[in-house]
């Protein structure tokens, strides 16, 4: 096990790609409805998904652990293009698109803008091996392209058609061809303090297309067709469980000590790339150990482990190389849990009826995503992640009006307006924890 440690980077991203996809294909064969599970899987393909969309209830248990199983393995076999080298960002986008099978993305919708992507490689002359992660940052628009493919513009599913089918390829192929432009200008809006730094183009683009499809065109926009009442947190909580042991036992096996893993606590300087600067081993156990604190707190919450919440997890677990850990999150988590307390005590006196508990589903759902400023915590402190956290609770749930619901990164989304909000006053009147040290220093001497 041992010899892990010692591969590149890439090398070991791939194994671990492939492991943490074939998870989900083997829980997908124990689940107790298995016998549904192709039946299922057609019901997933064949519905809309726009969030919040659970599989659960639309396919099953076994179907929704296939479709994230063959989700993963998309973007392991993506990864394997001659040319590419996964990085963090490749960890971010594969385990963030594998939590989305289980409610947005699957083996169907999420093609159109990948080869959108793959079109802009041929046009500009550019290597496919180059642009994988922007190949599997489009599919954040796969509800968009099951709407296209199923229902649009009636309000009732009207099943494939060749209409739909060709208006959501030309669509997904036409706004694949020009996100990879926004995702290389993202990092320079929100200076790098969004971790979901492609769900601002992706987002834009959503924002764009609810206009010109649905606004523009006298469309009304549908709702979801799931039942997020159908949880099991059983299910949840034992494949999580397994999941991340097997990740803790294989980091130890591999040569992490517990000196190892402190350091990436401890590093005064922010890492957004965890598998490059502490090894293989520590990268892993920061999946596990990350994986059981998101874990514990929906638990502690008594969130709805229905098939969208159980997919929020891995979606959240996907920044875990790019930056994330449970020291410069519990901020974030903390600033959410003050912003509830703070408006349910508010609400009565503006005549109010207060809904944001925490353990209501836009609000677990918006946490997922606001773990995505964590670089506030790093940068500025943990009061300012906990500010970052309390202005994204109050924005969360009212982002999803600019794009209908068709994006899967709105709290991606949300997490950059929070920047462009905060990071001029940040800049601006307070110090970096950095600037703070050096001070001390200075006055010392």
């Amino acid at each position: 096990m041992k010899r892990l440690n010692s591969l590149s980077e890439r090398t070991f991203l791939k194994i671990f790609f492939a492991f943490f996809s074939m998870s989900f294909l083997i829980a997908a064969f124990l689940m107790p409805d298995r016998g549904q599970m192709l039946p299922g899987l057609w019901r997933i393909v064949s519905n809309p998904t726009k969030a919040s969309t659970s599989f659960f209830s639309i396919g099953g248990y076994a179907a929704t652990f296939l479709n994230m199983g063959l989700v993963g393995l998309i973007c392991t076999a993506l990864y394997c293009i001659p040319g590419e080298k996964p990085g963090h960002a490749a960890t971010l986008v594969t385990i963030l698109t594998t939590g989305f099978g289980s409610w947005g993305i699957h083996v169907l919708n999420m093609w159109p803008t990948i080869l959108g992507v793959v079109l802009h490689c041929i046009v500009k002359k550019k290597k496919l091996g180059d642009n994988t992660n922007a190949m599997l940052f489009t599919t954040g628009l796969a509800p968009f392209i099951s709407e296209l493919m199923v229902r649009y513009p009636n309000q009732e599913v009207m099943g494939f058609t060749l209409t739909g089918v060709l208006l959501a390829l030309g669509v997904g192929i036409l706004v694949g061809f020009f996100i990879p432009a926004g995702l290389a200008h993202s990092p320079e809006v929100h200076k790098g303090f969004d971790l979901y730094s492609a769900a601002l183009p992706v987002g834009m683009t959503a924002f764009l297309m609810q206009g010109f499809l649905y606004k523009a065109m006298g469309v009304e926009i549908p709702e979801a067709v799931s039942d997020l009442s159908v949880v099991s947190p059983g299910i949840v909580n034992t494949f999580c469980i397994l999941l991340f042991s097997l990740c803790v036992i294989f980091a130890f096996a591999m040569g992490c000590r517990p000196r190892d893993y402190w350091k990436l606590f401890t590093d005064p300087e922010p890492v957004v790339n965890f598998s490059a600067a502490y090894g293989n081993a520590v990268m892993l156990m920061n999946v596990g150990l990350y994986g059981f604190f998101i874990l514990a707190y929906y638990n502690y919450i008594g969130a709805p482990f229905n098939g969208v919440t159980f997919g929020v997890i891995f979606c959240m677990l996907a920044t875990c190389n790019a930056g994330s850990h449970p020291g410069n999150i519990w901020p974030i988590t903390l600033g959410y849990g003050m912003a509830s307390k703070l408006f349910q005590l508010l609400s009565p006196l503006s005549g109010g009826e207060f809904t944001q508990f925490l353990h209501s589903q836009s609000i677990v759902v918006g946490l997922c995503y606001a773990n995505g400023l964590s670089p506030i915590s790093d940068k500025y402190g943990w009061r300012y992640g906990m500010v970052a956290a309390m202005i994204h609770f109050c924005m969360v749930t009212t982002v999803p009006q600019l794009h209908g619901g068709m994006c899967l990164y709105n709290g991606g989304f949300t997490a950059a307006l929070v920047c462009l909000l905060m990071l001029p006053g940040l800049e601006h009147h307070f110090k970096t924890k950095g600037e703070r040290r050096a001070l001390r220093k200075s006055r010392k001497a």
